[in-house]
């Protein structure tokens, strides 16, 4: 057998080069693209600052005992020093395992569960509705987009302060309910109202995002799957759960996905609606607040535990969430 030879490198004509290592790599990677890197560089300085060091500075504190107490301040013209200590998982370990474990941690987590299915759930539901709707040729469906967009567009503040006059005991509602013969409920008083409410003024500021986005979704459909479906013999029930509802998989997959994900850190609506009076209505997120900055001593170390815990169960849940995507996506390919 003849092996040809290139005689300017002695190697064999055919023969691959050795590949580089990461740093080489890295480096004719930096030569080729450094417009890029430049253009990305301040992008990732700023999230570097704003997102990344404080994510591990959280991680460090939730490894401590640190509290308002044995923290590094100054009082006046006076420095005093850090004295907490490294305690290891003892934060977790007291969240997760401690003897007031429920009552602290795990029955917020099972509210903020329930809390963020219903609101999403409400919102899909209600939004496609509104969506379907508004996909009609309707007289006047620009002014009807238009009214149903502005709970969206309004700050969440000012809703949230508007919906908590409504729901006081001598607010428009239970006004309303009391002209009507029927009973007031306590909205910010009793618990199972606090959380109903919660959800109703959730539901209110989400709807619209969630109706925006499928309605978009439905003017992508193409017009003629609908006409050979009608063609077909297809009810109306059939056209919306073979047509509408496969056309809109792309689109719904990515809202609940975000919706899930706002709605389990949602503060705003949660702290504006009751502040600190309603403790058996806070979610995992001002939960975590109300132990950090809303009561004395405050304590850092288990409000960055809980910080980190919600990361990571948001992690969990988008994972499995992409993973279950994929496998129907596969089994409708098949």
């Amino acid at each position: 057998m003849t092996v040809a030879i290139d005689r300017a490198t002695g190697k064999r004509r055919g023969e691959r080069e050795p590949r580089p290592g990461p740093a080489q790599r890295l480096k004719n990677g930096f030569h080729k693209h450094w417009y890029a890197y430049a253009m990305v560089a301040p992008v990732a300085v700023v999230l570097g600052v704003l997102v990344v060091y404080p994510l591990v500075y959280g991680l460090y504190l939730t490894l401590t005992d640190a509290t308002s107490l044995n923290t590094a301040r100054t009082i006046g013209v006076n420095h005093i020093d850090a004295t907490y200590k490294f305690i290891g998982l003892d934060n977790y370990a007291d969240i997760l395992w401690g003897p007031t474990a429920y009552d602290r941690f795990w029955s917020h987590f099972l509210w903020t569960g329930f809390w963020t299915a219903a609101c999403v759930a409400l919102h899909y539901g209600i939004g496609l509705g509104l969506a379907l709707l508004l996909n009609q040729k309707l007289r006047g469906r620009t002014l009807y987009r238009m009214l149903l967009v502005l709970p969206w567009a309004v700050p969440t503040f000012v809703t949230v302060f508007g919906w908590r006059f409504m729901l006081a005991d001598g607010g428009v509602i239970n006004t309303a309910l009391e002209g009507l013969g029927l009973p007031t409920p306590l909205w910010l008083e009793d618990t199972f109202w606090q959380r109903f409410a919660a959800i109703m003024v959730n539901t209110w500021c989400g709807v619209p995002f969630m109706m925006v986005s499928l309605l978009g979704g439905l003017q992508s459909i193409d017009a003629s799957l609908y006409e050979a479906s009608e063609m077909d013999g297809a009810n109306a029930w059939q056209r919306f759960r073979y047509v509408t509802l496969p056309g809109l998989r792309s689109v719904s997959t990515t809202v609940v996905l975000l919706g899930v994900i706002w709605t389990f850190n949602q503060f705003a609506i949660i702290f504006l609606l009751f502040g600190n009076t309603a403790p058996d209505a806070q979610i995992l997120v001002t939960w975590a607040y109300q132990l950090g900055f809303g009561q004395q001593p405050r304590d850092y170390a288990q409000s960055a535990a809980y910080g980190i815990l919600l990361l990571s169960i948001l992690i969990v849940f988008t994972s499995f969430y992409r993973r279950w995507l994929n496998r129907n996506e596969q089994q409708l390919a098949i």
